[in-house]
Protein backbone atom coordinates (compact mmCIF):
# COMPACT_ATOMS: atom_id res chain seq x y z
CA UNK A 1 0.00 0.00 0.00
CA UNK A 2 1.13 3.37 -0.82
CA UNK A 3 2.16 5.29 2.15
CA UNK A 4 0.35 8.90 2.81
CA UNK A 5 2.33 12.44 2.04
CA UNK A 6 1.41 13.89 4.93
CA UNK A 7 -0.69 13.23 7.75
CA UNK A 8 -1.61 15.50 11.23
CA UNK A 9 -1.45 14.89 14.58
CA UNK A 10 -3.56 17.21 17.07
CA UNK A 11 -3.18 15.90 20.87
CA UNK A 12 -1.81 17.46 24.18
CA UNK A 13 -0.55 14.29 25.63
CA UNK A 14 3.16 14.13 24.09
CA UNK A 15 3.40 10.05 24.98
CA UNK A 16 0.87 9.29 22.59
CA UNK A 17 2.42 12.14 20.16
CA UNK A 18 5.36 10.18 20.60
CA UNK A 19 4.34 6.63 20.23
CA UNK A 20 1.53 7.15 17.27
CA UNK A 21 4.36 8.62 15.65
CA UNK A 22 6.25 5.51 16.41
CA UNK A 23 3.73 3.33 15.09
CA UNK A 24 3.29 5.20 11.67
CA UNK A 25 7.16 4.78 11.11
CA UNK A 26 6.86 1.00 11.83
CA UNK A 27 4.21 0.59 9.26
CA UNK A 28 5.62 2.96 6.62
CA UNK A 29 2.07 5.51 7.51
CA UNK A 30 3.58 8.90 5.39
CA UNK A 31 6.23 10.91 5.14
CA UNK A 32 5.66 14.00 6.85
CA UNK A 33 3.39 14.06 10.47
CA UNK A 34 2.51 17.59 11.33
CA UNK A 35 2.27 18.13 14.91
CA UNK A 36 -0.11 20.61 16.70
CA UNK A 37 -1.12 20.75 20.71
CA UNK A 38 -4.07 22.41 20.59
CA UNK A 39 -6.95 22.90 18.16
CA UNK A 40 -5.86 26.66 18.02
CA UNK A 41 -2.33 26.05 17.00
CA UNK A 42 -3.54 23.74 14.20
CA UNK A 43 -5.99 26.21 12.91
CA UNK A 44 -3.16 28.59 12.63
CA UNK A 45 -0.77 26.17 11.41
CA UNK A 46 -3.00 24.47 8.62
CA UNK A 47 -4.69 28.21 7.75
CA UNK A 48 -0.60 28.97 7.02
CA UNK A 49 0.03 25.74 4.79
CA UNK A 50 -3.23 26.52 3.24
CA UNK A 51 -2.17 30.55 2.21
CA UNK A 52 1.24 29.24 1.01
CA UNK A 53 0.07 26.49 -0.81
CA UNK A 54 2.21 23.82 1.36
CA UNK A 55 1.49 20.25 1.32
CA UNK A 56 -1.83 19.79 3.15
CA UNK A 57 -2.27 17.21 5.30
CA UNK A 58 -4.70 14.08 4.16
CA UNK A 59 -5.88 12.70 7.29
CA UNK A 60 -5.86 14.51 10.26
CA UNK A 61 -5.89 12.39 14.18
CA UNK A 62 -7.81 14.72 16.30
CA UNK A 63 -7.87 14.54 20.33
CA UNK A 64 -11.01 16.16 21.56
CA UNK A 65 -9.53 16.96 24.90
CA UNK A 66 -7.29 19.57 24.84
CA UNK A 67 -6.36 23.04 26.52
CA UNK A 68 -7.27 26.37 24.37
CA UNK A 69 -9.09 24.80 21.97
CA UNK A 70 -10.79 21.72 22.21
CA UNK A 71 -11.70 19.17 19.33
CA UNK A 72 -14.86 19.76 18.67
CA UNK A 73 -14.30 23.64 18.98
CA UNK A 74 -11.70 23.22 16.28
CA UNK A 75 -13.82 21.10 13.87
CA UNK A 76 -16.54 24.28 14.20
CA UNK A 77 -13.53 26.53 13.08
CA UNK A 78 -12.66 24.48 10.30
CA UNK A 79 -15.86 23.44 8.79
CA UNK A 80 -16.15 27.21 8.40
CA UNK A 81 -12.71 27.34 6.40
CA UNK A 82 -13.58 27.21 2.56
CA UNK A 83 -11.17 25.40 0.42
CA UNK A 84 -11.06 22.28 -2.21
CA UNK A 85 -8.09 20.86 0.00
CA UNK A 86 -10.13 20.41 3.14
CA UNK A 87 -13.38 18.90 1.33
CA UNK A 88 -10.54 16.25 0.64
CA UNK A 89 -9.68 15.79 4.00
CA UNK A 90 -10.33 12.82 6.55
CA UNK A 91 -10.49 13.24 10.11
CA UNK A 92 -10.08 10.54 12.90
CA UNK A 93 -11.21 11.39 16.57
CA UNK A 94 -8.56 10.25 18.58
CA UNK A 95 -10.17 9.87 21.79
CA UNK A 96 -9.70 7.73 25.28
CA UNK A 97 -13.15 8.44 26.21
CA UNK A 98 -16.31 5.92 25.23
CA UNK A 99 -19.09 8.83 25.80
CA UNK A 100 -21.83 8.24 23.85
CA UNK A 101 -22.77 11.46 23.51
CA UNK A 102 -19.48 11.51 22.19
CA UNK A 103 -20.09 9.21 19.57
CA UNK A 104 -23.32 10.62 18.88
CA UNK A 105 -21.72 14.17 17.86
CA UNK A 106 -19.26 12.77 15.31
CA UNK A 107 -22.26 12.16 13.06
CA UNK A 108 -23.05 15.40 13.17
CA UNK A 109 -19.53 16.22 10.82
CA UNK A 110 -19.10 14.78 7.26
CA UNK A 111 -15.59 15.77 7.34
CA UNK A 112 -14.78 13.64 10.27
CA UNK A 113 -14.89 9.45 9.67
CA UNK A 114 -14.91 7.77 12.41
CA UNK A 115 -13.78 7.24 15.98
CA UNK A 116 -10.17 5.91 16.98
CA UNK A 117 -9.86 4.41 20.63
CA UNK A 118 -6.85 5.38 22.19
CA UNK A 119 -4.36 4.17 21.57
CA UNK A 120 -3.74 3.97 17.88
CA UNK A 121 -2.52 0.28 16.78
CA UNK A 122 -0.64 -0.67 13.54
CA UNK A 123 -4.07 -2.08 12.65
CA UNK A 124 -6.18 0.97 12.82
CA UNK A 125 -3.31 2.97 10.53
CA UNK A 126 -4.03 0.16 8.14
CA UNK A 127 -7.48 0.54 8.00
CA UNK A 128 -7.17 4.27 7.60
CA UNK A 129 -4.79 3.94 4.65
CA UNK A 130 -6.95 1.47 2.96
CA UNK A 131 -10.13 4.21 3.52
CA UNK A 132 -7.47 6.81 2.01
CA UNK A 133 -6.53 5.40 -0.95
CA UNK A 134 -10.06 4.33 -1.81
CA UNK A 135 -11.48 8.17 -0.99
Amino acid sequence: MKKIRTSCIIDDDPIFIYGTKRIMKEVNFCDEVLVYQNGQQALDGLSSILDADENFPSVIFLDLNMPIMNGWEFLEELTKITNPKIEHLIIYIISSSIDPRDLERVKDYEIVHNYILKPVTPKDLSTVMEVLHDY
